[in-house]
């Protein structure tokens, strides 16, 4: 059996925190149990890494900075700042003194080198340490790229480290569409927008010369749906994020269509229509534009959203009278209400790992973000104010973004992030204002 450290056990009570009641987490041997208590963040220092070249020293520091950021980001550690360090690292292949460590109780130390080569390419290299157990934990990583790349290769260093502490997926090295958001409130322009999960390198995918609502990322990345007024009604339209080109879905001619969403093969989409005056979700194959009809009743279904095995979809219907959630198979049939909460219910969407369904709740004048089970148990809400809605999931099914806007008519509508205890809630860098966020999957 593997020998456990402390620091292990410490960050996966922590992580114990994030998965919802009555789950376990396993590290190797190590079972955690899921309790109440409260929760320090574990110190983790992480010094400057070392420039190996003169022309990566800004860079070299940087990047540290950027993988400091992504761990505290999570709430599950805590920075030791360098004012407190003893023994400054000066060279990646130095002994570790890990007593000079142990005093100022940094419990996890990472360290790092950047170097950059003739032809501009940076290497950038890592190592991850327990201090308390006085080894180094896994062995030592590298990744290589372009300069323009940097921000990446931290987000990757950052993911790694957490992987290995958590025993759980990282999330950094992953990007968020959405729609960015200029003017007045009676006169809003709004048109896509892309960035890393943190905020950074905003790029533009549409103008704002037409409405945009609700895009969403193809399970590779590379492509996003989203729905388009510029032809006076809502349509769909996928675009290419590298080439930024797109093209119009061919759903049915002249009917109103929104609410898209992929499947988990990707060659999938499901999206909702009104048709005679009638909503109904829909199922079409990209490759064929071949469009099959999934629910039949006199009621208004929307939101749609697949399960991670394709199998099943969760949405929004009234067809009780008010807003609420029901799962059916992906090809149609019967389907099941799991929604029974006082209040409404809307914009489902399927955790990554299968587990909890996150929806948007509105009940006695306050709007809510909130997870339950798929079956509709142990629902959970992890926010509230004058207005939250439509929630993403991250890559590993630990936090939640969504759109917050304030009240009253100059009210601005941004990004927030919340981990799936409740805990950690946060705004989310944008030029702007932002909403209706979506997460890809980590980059490839």
């Amino acid at each position: 059996m593997r020998h456990v450290t402390q620091l292990a056990t410490a960050a996966l009570t922590a992580l114990a925190m994030l998965l919802p009641l009555g789950a376990t987490a396993q590290d190797g041997p190590l079972r955690i149990e899921i309790t109440e208590g409260v929760i320090e963040p574990l110190p983790v220092a992480v010094p400057n890494f070392v420039p190996e070249t003169p022309a990566a020293t800004e860079m070299a520091s940087q990047i540290a900075r950027v993988v400091t950021e992504d761990l505290v980001g999570t709430g599950l550690f805590r920075e030791v700042p360098a004012s407190a360090y003893i023994s400054p690292v000066t060279s990646f292949s130095a002994p570790v003194q890990y007593a000079d460590w142990k005093a100022i109780n940094a419990q996890a130390l990472v360290t790092g080198a950047v170097s950059k080569d003739a032809n501009g390419r940076i290497n950038v290299k890592f190592r991850l340490y327990d201090v308390f157990a006085g080894q180094e934990m896994g062995d030592g990583l590298q990744f290589s790229g372009t300069e323009a790349g940097w921000r990446r290769m931290a987000h990757k260093v950052a993911d790694a480290v957490y992987s290995r502490i958590t025993g759980e997926g990282g999330y950094f090295d992953s990007r968020v569409v959405y729609v960015a958001e200029t003017g007045p409130k009676d006169d809003r322009r709004k048109r896509l927008a892309i960035m890393d999960y943190d905020g950074a390198n905003t790029q533009y995918l549409t103008d704002s010369a037409s409405i945009v609502l609700a895009p969403r990322f193809s399970p590779t990345g590379d492509r996003v749906l989203y729905t388009s007024y510029e032809t006076g009604s809502p349509r769909i339209f996928v675009l290419d994020v590298a080439s930024v080109g797109r093209r119009e879905l061919p759903t049915a001619g002249g009917n109103m269509a929104f609410s898209p969403r992929f499947g988990p093969n990707g060659q999938q989409v499901v999206y909702s229509m009104e048709q005679g005056g009638n909503t109904d979700l829909y199922s079409m194959d990209v490759n064929s534009g071949q469009s099959t009809r999934l629910t039949q009743a006199p009621s208004i279904e929307t939101a749609p959203s697949f399960s991670p095995d394709g199998s099943q979809i969760v949405f929004e219907s009234d067809r009780s009278g008010s807003p609420q959630l029901y799962i059916m198979p992906a090809s149609g049939g019967e389907a099941r209400r799991i929604s029974f909460g006082q209040g409404r219910y809307g914009t489902p969407v399927w955790s990554p790992r299968g587990d909890l369904i996150a929806f948007t709740k509105q009940n006695k004048g306050r709007f809510h973000i909130g997870v339950m089970r798929t079956d509709g148990s142990e629902e959970r809400l992890l926010t509230a104010s004058f207005l939250d809605e439509g929630p993403t999931w991250s890559p590993n099914g630990r936090v939640i973004m969504f759109t917050r806007e304030t009240q009253g008519a100059q009210g601005q509508s941004s990004l927030y992030s919340v981990d799936i205890s409740g805990r950690n809630l946060k705004p989310v860098r944008t030029d702007g204002g932002a909403s209706d966020p979506a997460w890809s999957p980590l980059q490839r």
